[in-house]
């Protein structure tokens, strides 16, 4: 059990808030995705508004394939061998327009990355906070069973006076296995809290060190954040992505042209030549090829705007959810501090010292130094539920700028 313990302690590694949410932002596997996304993007974006690559032909023109000249190259005066290159030069606002979709994909990508990384440190942050109560529930846990062990002798020595019925002795075993039953739940939730810090930080048993967030927050500052929220942030990038498909799309009305340059071999006697061609699309039938996908690209675009106002709309309703829970939490965690914990130690201290007089039995002093542990341990959960609140609404709605 010891060498199992030390080896335990070796693998620890102790790591502080700020240090955690630093860490979270290096060697991610997500975050390398979308930093690996952004740079094919900007790959991409480097060819989007080249012209397309040329066409090479080749051919025979106008060999006969009957009469005496048949399939003969150098009887005729049209029949050539024939070798081209045609060159499509697409107009200019669609290729501006193809330009403008891939820097919107960039953009779009960008605003997932960031985006990413805010949800990561959110994660971390919570993550963290658990892990540092469930440290601290572990270690008050312990020393209440410690102060509970310490009556075990009392209790041995009342039976032994008489002054305490041996059933009553028993009181001490129930109280350990509810102090015991409360260390397992907790040491399940600083397994769970761990396995979660490791999803984003190096270490094999991380142990959270430090002083703990703020309970504190100013709602009026978060407030005034919600429209640069990275949620939003992603929302108007996929705007903008939408916005350019239009461009792109009304480009399509608009004429391309393209050459074509070819040199034709014939009979020395008759000479080579060259022909010249030039070519345009003449888009005649807009109504049911070009004006369909830019009905289709605008009706994006206005999804991608009400997407957007609803998001907005989320994320105040959210804002408003997630400080009522603070506020919840916080009033709890301060009546069971201000009110709660003090009427719960002044009955231990009261039971103590009426058993000490005589004047109370033994079962009593157990009843309450077990309230009052567990009453400990609650405060402390609810400590925990208004720092872990305060820290998601600064993480959520306003660290995210820094």
């Amino acid at each position: 059990m010891a060498a199992a313990l030390a080896a335990q302690a070796a693998q620890a590694q102790s790591v502080g808030y700020d240090e955690a949410l630093r860490a979270a932002q290096t060697q991610q596997p997500v975050l390398q995705a979308r930093e690996l996304e952004i740079e094919a993007l900007e790959r991409t974006a480097e060819a989007a508004g080249e012209l397309p690559d040329p066409r090479l032909r080749a051919g025979i023109v106008n060999l006969p394939v009957t009469g005496p000249a048949a399939f003969d190259l150098d009887r005729q005066l049209p029949t050539q061998v024939q070798v081209g290159v045609e060159q499509d030069f697409p107009n200019l606002a669609k290729r501006h327009a193809r330009t403008g979709v891939a820097d919107s994909d960039i953009r779009v990508a960008d605003a997932r990355l960031a985006h990413t990384e805010h949800m990561v440190r959110i994660e971390t942050g919570e993550a963290w906070i658990s892990l540092a109560y469930a440290q601290q529930r572990l270690a008050l846990a312990a020393r209440a069973q410690d102060d509970l062990h310490k009556l075990v002798p009392v209790a041995r020595s009342a039976v032994a006076a008489g002054s305490a019925r041996p059933a009553q002795s028993l009181e001490i075993r129930r109280a350990l296995l509810d102090i015991d039953d409360a260390r397992t739940r907790i040491e399940a939730d600083r397994e769970a809290a761990q396995a979660r810090l490791r999803r984003y930080i190096a270490g094999t048993e991380p142990v959270a060190e430090g002083p703990v967030p703020s309970a504190d927050i100013d709602p009026v500052t978060l407030r005034a954040t919600l429209s640069r929220n990275p949620e939003i942030i992603l929302a108007d990038a996929a705007e903008d992505r939408a916005r350019a498909a239009i461009d792109l799309a009304r480009a399509d009305k608009r004429p391309d042209f393209g050459v074509n340059v070819s040199l034709g071999r014939r009979n020395p006697d008759f000479g080579s030549v060259v022909s010249v061609m030039g070519s345009v699309t003449v888009p005649i039938f807009a109504g049911r090829r070009q004006e369909p996908r830019i009905a289709a690209a605008e009706a994006q675009a206005a999804a991608a705007r009400a997407e957007r106002a609803d998001m907005l709309r989320a994320l105040e309703a959210q804002f408003a959810a997630d400080l009522a829970a603070w506020r919840s939490a916080a009033r709890q965690w301060q009546r069971a501090r201000e009110e709660l914990l003090p009427l719960a130690r002044n009955r231990a201290n009261l039971e103590t010292a009426s058993f000490a007089a005589g004047r109370a039995e033994l079962i009593d002093v157990i009843a309450a130094k077990t309230a009052l542990a567990l009453l400990e341990l609650e405060v402390l959960e609810r400590e925990e539920a208004t720092v872990e609140a305060a820290t998601k609404l600064r993480l959520t709605y306003r660290e995210h700028m820094q």
